[in-house]
């Protein structure tokens, strides 16, 4: 298709100078939390013994996609905070959704990965280390990727073959297939029925699955002691504060047409930066074994 655009025009997240300038400091430090942060678990994880079961095997990944997903859109908005003009190059632009589209797949694969993983070890916990054993745990996390991958090359392939021949600026602070849809210059029903599809297929089955999950947990804790009942929800509301927090910006952005509101880009600051920001300190602030790893590896 004929595309005669090169680069697209950004409008940020503020045009307003002095609001721009406190949105810098907020989210440069706002990012150096997040790398910090996840580097934290990431190096604990791998250099304690206890942490050694597959909860914290997948907290690790979870972590390394935190600080991958951020990097896509956090570093250029901070730049462009201070600069009055926001461009970004046509391949960089696809180049940022793919990437955007990959690692936030496989962060809702691993949410859902993680659900499963509590659901074995609370239900059946004399045959959990049997289930969800190593060489499962490496093929869950695979097809985690895979699946990342696989929804990625479905939107940039619906994207990149769109004619762009004239306006050129997006009402966004980094590329998504929704901002891009409105300045086609063709009919974009049938693409943006596709991408809504594609997306809400996967949002919402994961969705249904994490659900599901932790109904069967709520079931089977009724026949527990108050003590087990207890312990076992005390695990289980890290993942489920995690869940809500980027479910819901995910589902409210992806899961309805290609349309666009004036309140999508704060959402997309939700799930892009705070929730990767705040995943270390759910993990840790809830979770005893890590305070405790983190203390002795200081």
């Amino acid at each position: 298709n004929e595309n005669n655009v090169t680069e697209f025009i950004l409008h940020g997240l503020t045009q307003d100078n002095t609001v721009a300038k406190v949105c810098f400091l907020l989210f440069l430090l706002f990012y150096v939390a997040i790398i910090l942060g996840n580097l934290l678990i990431i190096i604990t994880i791998k250099t304690s013994e206890q942490l050694n079961s597959p909860m914290y095997f997948f907290l690790s990944y979870l972590s390394f996609v935190d600080i991958s997903y951020s990097t896509v859109t956090a570093p250029k908005l901070i730049y462009d905070l201070l600069v009055e003009k926001k461009t970004i190059s046509f391949v960089g632009c696809i180049a940022q959704l793919f990437a955007g589209h990959f690692f936030g797949c496989a962060e809702i694969f691993l949410l859902t990965v993680m659900a499963y993983d509590r659901c074995i070890a609370i239900c059946k916990p004399l045959h959990y280390t049997n289930i969800v054993n190593k060489y499962v745990c490496v093929w869950l996390v695979a097809a985690s990727w895979v699946g990342g991958f696989v929804h990625s090359m479905v939107q940039t392939l619906l994207a990149i073959q769109l004619p762009f021949c004239g306006p050129n600026e997006i009402d966004h602070y980094f590329c998504d297939v929704h901002p891009l849809l409105k300045l086609a210059c063709t009919d974009t029903y049938i693409v943006g029925v596709t991408v809504a599809a594609n997306s809400g297929v996967i949002s919402l089955s994961c969705f249904v699955v994490l659900v599901v999950s932790y109904a069967v947990i709520l079931v089977s804790l009724r026949t527990r002691s108050s003590e087990g009942r207890l312990k076992a929800l005390y695990t289980c509301t890290s993942h489920i504060t995690v869940v809500v927090l980027f479910f819901g910006p995910c589902i409210f952005i992806y899961m309805r047409p290609s349309t666009t509101f004036s309140a999508d880009k704060m959402v997309s600051v939700f799930y892009t930066i705070i929730t990767p920001m705040l995943n270390p300190l759910i993990y840790t602030l809830r979770n005893g074994e890590v305070k405790n790893a983190m203390k002795r590896l200081w």
